[in-house]
């Protein structure tokens, strides 16, 4: 049970919330006790139909499955509470700001969202908080509980020397790529155009002839809050990009409207509506600069021009992504693309953005793709040339090639052992009371039942 599982299943539970509060003739009731934690019956039942709705299958009755799973998570919990494990607010509710901004942005819109849900938006940052807190205390412990195991490569060695060879992990096809970008020059024309737009809509604003919502709403670019007026929910200064944090929270008026701040996002004006401690929630009009074809063109024949020069021998692809890629992420990395899922340069092309991996699949390793023309992501059209620096084929996994990949998969086993015997002693020692219809289950931890 992670934290990954228990934010999904509360943003599902809160889609239920509106429905089972119609349903007046359904009653809860507590099924276990775990300690001093009760297991609503209304827990499992939500559990189980959003593990329905992602596909999820049990091995096993989900009424015995799930209910099983929630009571470890209480374990968990009261380990927590013994070792007094402390979670950071200002992480918690980053992570409350993303969830709730992709629930708005499924359901359509925050009110959407408190229809379907039958709860207020601040109710559910409140539940949300609490249930995201609790699985990164889970996190926590689980992580105290393994942190001091290590293998040696004698012990991967030997737990892979009898295995059937389909048994032995199977590393799809990773590549690694370099990436240049350039950014079409917009003509300072088109730069007081938006700066105009802008001024316009404060104007407007000013003297009471158009609210700021209304005009988000009709003209801002960021199209998700866009959709509720230009607002965006509580966050902290390191949720926004430092150009436009540095004059959001300088704010003081709620009536006020910011001067225009350029990020590489584009243009906005921002309205302060709520200030709390180093929190704030506003909201702002975005617009962007028009990129022509033209532009585009002119940025194609500049890249076409250095990979011919590259070619040549006249400078490497590594000296000219220090001296001319507008990519800030990779460019004082000679380019390398960086791949936040395995904390590394290697990349499945899957997980690559489109255009890259549509460039890079035709490559042989040290070639470089023709220009092509991307969404960066920050939304904004750019044109790259990528090289393609190395490609391991699929194959199945080896002591020589991949043994990082073989010792996590050691670690894992045993960390999973760790974690099922300090299960195991847990029931021993704590109180447990499960009802009668409850009961009869075969548990994959027989010790519920004492």
């Amino acid at each position: 049970m992670n934290i990954r599982y228990f934010s999904s299943l509360v943003l599902f539970a809160l889609s239920l919330c509106a429905f089972a509060q119609g349903k007046s003739n359904v009653i809860d009731e507590v099924v276990w006790v775990v300690g001093d934690e009760a297991i609503l019956k209304s827990d499992v039942e939500n559990a189980r139909i959003e593990a329905l709705r992602n596909g999820q299958r049990w091995d096993g009755d989900p009424y015995c499955v799930i209910p099983e799973q929630l009571a470890i998570q209480k374990l968990f919990l009261n380990q927590a509470a013994i070792d007094s494990v402390e979670v950071s607010d200002a992480d918690v509710f980053r992570e409350v700001d993303n969830h709730v901004a992709e629930l708005i942005q499924d359901c359509g819109s925050k009110e959407k969202m408190e229809e379907l849900t039958g709860k207020t938006n601040t109710q559910i940052r409140e539940y949300l908080y609490t249930v995201l807190r609790e699985g990164e205390m889970t996190k926590q412990v689980r992580s105290n509980l393994v942190k001091d195991i290590k293998v040696t490569p004698a012990q991967v060695r030997r737990y892979f020397k009898d295995m059937p060879e389909d048994s032995i992990p199977f590393v799809p096809t990773m590549v690694e790529c370099q990436i240049i970008t350039r950014e079409p020059v917009i003509p300072q024309e088109e730069i007081e155009r938006v700066k105009s737009e802008l001024r316009g809509y404060t104007e407007r604003i000013n003297n009471g002839t158009m609210d700021f919502g209304q005009l988000a709403r009709m003209y801002s670019e960021d199209k998700m809050s866009a959709r509720e007026g230009g607002e965006m929910d509580w966050a902290g200064r390191g949720s926004y990009v430092p150009e436009f944090a540095n004059v959001a929270f300088n704010l003081t008026d709620t009536k006020t409207v910011s001067k225009i701040v350029e990020t590489e996002y584009g243009f906005h004006i921002i309205q302060l509506l709520e200030k709390k401690g180093d929190r704030i929630r506003c909201r702002h009009i975005l617009r962007k600069p028009k990129v022509t074809m033209e532009a585009l063109q002119n940025c194609v024949n500049d890249l076409d021009t250095i990979t011919s020069e590259i070619k040549e021998g006249k400078f490497t692809f590594d000296e000219c992504t220090s001296r001319i890629s507008y990519d800030k992420d990779t460019r004082n990395n000679h380019g390398l693309m960086y791949n936040p899922g395995t904390s590394t340069s290697k990349f499945e092309l899957k997980d690559l953005p489109v255009e890259v991996a549509h460039a890079v699949s035709a490559l042989k390793v040290g070639e470089i793709s023709k220009p092509f023309i991307m969404v960066n992501s920050k939304g904004k059209e750019v044109v790259a040339i990528v090289k393609l620096k190395t490609r391991i084929n699929g194959h199945r996994a080896t002591m020589a090639d991949d043994y990082q990949i073989l010792q996590n998969v050691v670690v894992e086993k045993l960390s999973e052992e760790k974690i099922e015997s300090w299960i195991r002693e847990k029931q021993k020692t704590t109180y447990v009371h499960i009802n009668d219809e409850w009961k009869n289950c075969e548990f994959k931890y027989p010790g519920w039942v004492k």
